[in-house]
């Protein structure tokens, strides 16, 4: 039986080297054994985001100060798109620090930051570095959100309904959808009928999170969504409502009915 290690302990010094030896390549500037030294002497005893963080705050100290050399010189250790749907955390749980570093370093940098999640979303995952984007340009980046929602790559479209979603697990709560969620259902709107079980679960799962706070809103669209045929949008209803199905709500009941 295969032995389960923690993800957290995959944050180590031997990340550092992976990394150090990744980024050497293309930067040959960079400070690769003291990157390594730095890493590996503050991340005993911390849990996974701290770990993270601490590689982030490496990689920040010893690449070039200039945001935008800094994440050109990441962008070109990305490898190549993961083509399928899972494998984001198993094999790209590396980028995570790079991830981070978009997120706690690029705030004013729009376009070269988007860009970054863009490509950083096909192998690991942008939806949580998002999400300080969408709270200092909410228009620019929901108008560029809904371009994701149609584009060709899973990942990119998971990510458009994954990184608006007002409570996701393990990220701070996007307060703007908590009290308003509207803005969000366009997304969802162009996601609803996605073959993809990826996209699906996500699209789901936001709906899930919208009727915890805006229950006739998220109940609005799901009975307008239910007089559909397509069998991917009847999926996602019923995913979307389980736990209004656990506590015997007579209106969920009635809108899976109307779904069989």
């Amino acid at each position: 039986m295969t032995q389960y290690k923690q993800l957290k302990l995959n944050f180590n010094k031997e990340l550092a080297d992976l990394l150090a030896a990744k980024i050497s390549k293309v930067y040959i500037n960079f400070a690769k054994q003291e990157f390594i030294q730095k890493v590996e002497n503050n991340i005993t005893d911390l849990e996974l985001k701290q770990r993270i963080e601490v590689i982030t705050d490496a990689l920040h100290e010893f690449l070039p100060s200039e945001y935008k050399q800094a994440i050109k010189i990441l962008s070109q250790i990305l490898g190549p798109a993961n083509k399928n749907e899972t494998g984001m955390f198993k094999d790209g749980y590396w980028l995570m620090p790079v991830a981070f570093f978009v997120e706690k370093y690029g705030i004013n940098d729009f376009k070269d930051s988007t860009t970054a999640i863009y490509e950083i979303t096909q192998r690991n995952t942008g939806e949580y570095a998002v999400r300080p984007f969408l709270v200092k340009y909410p228009q620019e980046m929901l108008s560029l959100m809904l371009k994701w929602s149609a584009d060709n790559n899973v990942h990119v479209r998971r990510l458009s309904s994954e990184g608006v979603r007002p409570r996701l697990p393990w990220a701070k709560k996007l307060e703007q959808f908590i009290i308003d969620p509207k803005p969000i259902l366009p997304i969802l709107e162009n996601l609803k009928e996605d073959e993809s079980v990826f996209v699906k679960k996500s699209v789901a799962n936001n709906l899930n999170d919208i009727l915890k706070d805006n229950y006739d809103i998220g109940i609005k669209v799901l009975k307008e969504w239910s007089k559909s045929k397509n069998k991917d949008t009847r999926w996602i209803i019923k995913h979307a409502l389980r736990n209004e199905i656990e506590r015997v709500n007579s209106e969920a009941h009635e809108i899976l009915r109307n779904t069989l």
